[in-house]
């Protein structure tokens, strides 16, 4: 600032010693303004970051980055960690989104879809203590919901100096969670919050919401199909575990952490019904086999094609780690009574703490749901939370209260976990769409005057709007 300033001193002194026509040209050279600098010189500015790699993507720059972070952020002094996260940059003008999976980040070029509504930039987060975000030592205490606001009001505190208009969360499933998790700690952070397929896990020991879900979920042909073939499974015990047992020597799979073989069996049987309406429509249901008349392959490949062998593997269970241990500290999970199986389940639906390697300690903090519970029914402010009719999660949802002001609760038809603005009736896409495009701070006239009128304000892409479904394994969001 000092030598801006003695310059500007020096040019007066200049122009005071040379003709009009020397002060019109020199004016005129001191009116332009110095050129920006480039957005990746103005990211790599921010004290912390460090640019992993820049991948090019038509119309953006797309950033794979390194944030270091307080492992508690009560405690700054005490240790950092680094922390992955991608920024989708559209243009400094544009408002930007903060996505949240609640897991891993994903790597490549995305676009979520309030992104492609508002036409913006996105930053997104990988969780806290998911690999290679995770500190070193380990202390699992330090991975709670406020912990991971922390990381993202930090993120947010740093990139908003650069991207300085509106900025929405989102997110969906553990995602959706996050998202109103960093809404209830940093509720000054956002100009609102989608929040996709939340579950709301509020008192962990009552699941009979759950119960009745499966019980009217779709049609009872259905039900009573998807039934058979899991109650057949466990029938079937012997032979398919014998069939397990050959893959998991193929493939290398152990079994130390849920304790054996029978247990990850079992375990991926009971996730059956629940993950057929989690990730599968209605329509496929005709895919199922007939219990009665299915040979072993069958059975075996249609729970492993919906539930998957490999999940409670400890090949499949090391990645989500973080996930189960906060299922079982904070988050609660589901306990569904499936009467129809009878006496042939001999471990029921197993808690998180199965899932868990033993030498990490787990308590349950029963009162961290009911806080969340609260603030979002009491004052929930520019929210907007989407659900899917026939997605097990949603039999939990969040609910907003006469607290709240400008939040919206809305249930696509028919859909299952991957229920968006786009699947719900027209009048709830248009009232949503015009929502995200007012807290954005860019909703055209048209939508202003008439919701109706609201629409995505870019193109379809394809590619960067593709969602990647990851399998995930069952008790996870």
């Amino acid at each position: 600032m000092r030598k801006t300033l003695g310059w500007l001193l020096s040019l007066v002194v200049l122009i005071g010693t040379m003709g009009a026509a020397g002060t019109t040209a020199q004016a005129a050279t001191a009116a332009e303004p110095a050129a920006a600098a480039d957005i990746k010189d103005q990211i790599l500015g921010i004290p912390g970051m460090s640019l992993i790699e820049e991948k090019p993507y038509p119309g953006y720059r797309f950033f794979v980055l390194n944030y270091e972070q307080p492992v508690d952020h009560r405690q700054p002094w005490k240790g950092t960690f680094k922390q992955r996260l991608t920024l989708l940059h559209k243009d400094v003008s544009r408002p930007s989104v903060f996505f949240t999976s609640g897991y891993n980040v994903n790597t490549n070029p995305r676009r979520s879809e309030p992104t492609t509504i508002v036409d913006g930039n996105q930053v997104s987060m990988e969780y806290r203590f998911f690999t290679p975000s995770r500190p070193d030592p380990a202390n699992w205490a330090h991975l709670d919901i406020w912990q991971a606001a922390s990381d993202q009001h930090r993120i947010f505190t740093a990139l908003k100096k650069i991207y300085k208009k509106n900025w929405l969360a989102t997110g969906g499933s553990k995602g959706g969670m996050t998202a109103t998790y960093y809404e209830r700690f940093y509720p000054r952070d956002m100009d609102g919050v989608v929040a996709y397929v939340a579950p709301n896990d509020v008192a962990d020991k009552e699941d009979s919401a759950y119960d009745r879900f499966f019980a009217k979920v779709g049609t009872k042909e259905c039900r009573d199909k998807l039934n058979a073939v899991q109650r057949e499974a466990l029938l079937r015990r012997e032979p398919l575990e014998a069939r397990y047992a050959t893959a998991a020597a193929e493939n290398g799979w152990t079994f130390n952490t849920i304790g054996n073989l029978d247990k990850a069996y079992e375990a991926v049987v009971l996730d059956y019904v629940w993950a057929f309406w989690q990730y599968s429509l209605l329509a496929d249901c005709a895919a199922i086999p007939a219990a009665a008349t299915a040979s072993d392959q069958d059975i075996w490949d249609s729970i492993d094609a919906i539930s998957g062998f490999s999940a409670y593997t400890d090949q499949g269970l090391e990645t989500y780690t973080p996930y189960y241990y906060q299922a079982g500290t904070q988050l609660g999970s589901p306990n569904i009574k499936q009467p129809h199986l009878g006496n042939l389940s001999r471990y029921g639906y197993q808690p998180p703490r199965n899932f868990v390697p033993r030498d990490i300690p787990m308590a349950f903090q029963p009162g961290a749901m009911a806080d969340i519970d609260r603030w979002v029914r009491d004052h929930a402010n520019q929210m907007l939370f989407v659900y899917g009719q026939n997605d097990p999660w949603g039999a939990e949802p969040f609910r907003i209260g006469y607290g709240a002001r400008d939040s919206h609760v809305m249930i696509a038809p028919g859909a299952n976990h991957g229920a968006n603005v786009a699947k719900l009736l027209d009048g709830e896409k248009a009232l949503a769409t015009a929502k995200i495009l007012q807290w954005a701070g860019v909703a055209p006239a048209a939508t202003l005057a008439d919701t109706g009128r609201a629409a995505p304000l870019a193109a379809p892409d394809a590619e960067l709007d593709r969602r990647d479904l990851e399998r995930e394994p069952q008790l996870r969001p």
